[in-house]
């Protein structure tokens, strides 16, 4: 014979006292540990966030290659235009690659603004190791 409850709805299975442990109580689940873990999560996204915005996100420093022409063995003539803010200076890592997309050629140039200025057209010989396809400008940061 089974024994009954009258809190146990009919179907529910009746376990024996003690012989499964103890059930869980429904209710609250620690929020004050889940609210902490939030936050610190939160802190270390926005710490992220703006390193990476200082290092690569000045939209003020903007670069925008206009040609690249005169390739040779040795090096490839890269003419581009850099935005910046009026009398400013900026650093612009320049790259040539060759056919293959290999990497033959990289330098920093440093651009200045002359007077209020705010966009600057500059034509620098980048020396290569190899032939190179393509000239390039990877980015432009404030200068040091």
């Amino acid at each position: 014979m089974t024994e009954t409850h009258a809190t146990v709805p009919p179907g529910a299975p009746v376990f024996p006292p003690g012989r499964y442990g103890r059930r869980r109580e429904s209710g609250r689940r620690r929020p004050l540990t889940v609210v902490l873990l939030a936050a610190a999560l939160l802190g270390v996204l926005v710490l992220a966030a703006t390193q990476l915005y200082s290092r690569y996100g000045d939209p003020a420093y903007d670069a925008q290659v206009i040609t690249y022409d005169d390739i040779t063995d040795t090096g490839v003539q890269v003419v581009f235009r850099v935005t910046l803010p009026p009398g400013g200076t900026a650093t612009c890592l320049l790259r040539a690659r060759d056919h293959d997309g290999a990497e033959v050629g990289q330098e920093e140039v440093t651009v200045t603004a002359p007077g209020g200025d705010t966009q600057v057209t500059t034509r620098h010989r980048l020396t290569t190791t190899a032939r190179p396809f393509i000239g390039e400008v990877l980015r432009c940061r404030p200068a040091a």
